[in-house]
């Protein structure tokens, strides 16, 4: 099956000499057809850029870009099989609802009545029917974010290009969205590439992820494979909370030079058989859970308990259990 869309040995360098910065450097990858795929990374690792490369907004220094098997990497952007929604909606204050949708069939010459239908067609998929007639100041956060993704898929694109597309929303209505993002994309079988800075919402939302840092890509993977088994270091301390142990406390508490513990992983109980044992020196409630700081053998380790457990107060000594396949060996740095 050919990918929809590829990055061929692709770097971007921007700047000369002692200013030169890598953005990014060397990347190889394959997006499926149908795929939701996300660009994960701290901001500056590259993710965005890779993402303005695949549009045609920024060339690539070196390497190809291939969308559907073609060679794209020299097309403007129009030329290309892909839309983008951005973060802040790009929106024209100035247009009504159906206009805005209706923006890219109006440049394309289509008539007046077919790009109307089309653009309530589009507002009825994202649950946003009868606000053809309002302007968008008339909308809140949420039914904008709507209105740019029904823009950006009336000219149904190969590939849907978003970029940190439900940043500016509150955590509710961004959980809300996630939830629809996802359930669309199914509907509709269009490939996503989506990027972001939150690794709770790669986590929940993706068929794969792509993790950056630095310019490179770190590990590609499922997101039960990033989260469990991340191939480095970086991946480990990024994706989610852990304590990555070296030295002599990876190997007293591991059996390893290098390992990773998730906080989740490890329980309390008796002293017997118990794994490690310490003080607690911070006690955090976040509703669905307590997270523990526990000092133990020179080591700090986070411990994660459910919400059904009464947690220790600070200063309490307590005994931490877990299992060998809680444990996960990195390569030491």
């Amino acid at each position: 099956m050919t990918a929809a869309v590829t990055l061929d040995s692709v770097s971007c360098v921007f700047g000369h000499g002692a200013s030169e910065v890598r953005a990014v450097d060397d990347v190889h990858l394959a997006i499926e057809p149908g795929e939701f795929f996300t660009l994960l990374g701290p901001s500056g690792s590259g993710k965005t850029t890779c993402l303005r490369m695949i549009g045609g907004f920024t060339l690539p220094t070196a390497g190809r870009i291939l969308i559907g098997g073609e060679d794209v990497t020299l097309r403007p952007p129009y030329a290309r099989p892909v839309n983008t929604v951005f973060q802040d909606y790009a929106l024209f204050p100035h247009m009504s609802i159906r206009d805005n949708v209706a923006y890219a069939l109006m440049v394309k010459g289509v008539d007046k009545p077919g790009r109307g239908r089309r653009a309530d067609e589009m507002l009825e998929l994202v649950r946003l029917p009868g606000v053809g007639d309002r302007r968008p100041a008339q909308l809140s956060g949420g039914q904008r974010q709507r209105v740019a993704l029904a823009r950006a898929l009336i000219s149904r694109p190969q590939v849907l290009l978003l970029d940190e597309p439900l940043g500016a929303l509150d955590l509710k209505l961004r959980e809300q969205m996630q939830v629809e993002l996802k359930a669309l994309q199914r509907e509709l079988g269009i490939t996503f590439l989506f990027i972001t800075h939150d690794q709770h919402e790669a986590l929940s939302m993706s068929d794969r992820i792509g993790v950056f840092n630095s310019g490179r890509l770190e590990q590609v993977g499922t997101p039960h494979a990033v989260y469990n088994t991340p191939a480095t270091r970086f991946v480990a301390q990024f994706v989610g909370a852990a304590n990555v142990l070296e030295g002599d406390a990876a190997r007293r508490l591991a059996g390893a030079d290098c390992a990773m513990l998730r906080p989740e992983r490890i329980a309390l109980g008796p002293e017997r058989d118990a794994r490690a044992s310490g003080t607690v020196t911070e006690v955090q409630y976040f509703g669905a859970f307590t997270r523990l700081r526990v000092a133990s053998a020179g080591s700090a380790l986070q411990v994660d308990l459910p919400a059904t457990t009464i947690a220790p107060s600070g200063g309490a000594t307590v005994h931490l259990h877990w299992d060998d396949g809680a444990v996960h060996r990195l390569a030491a740095a």
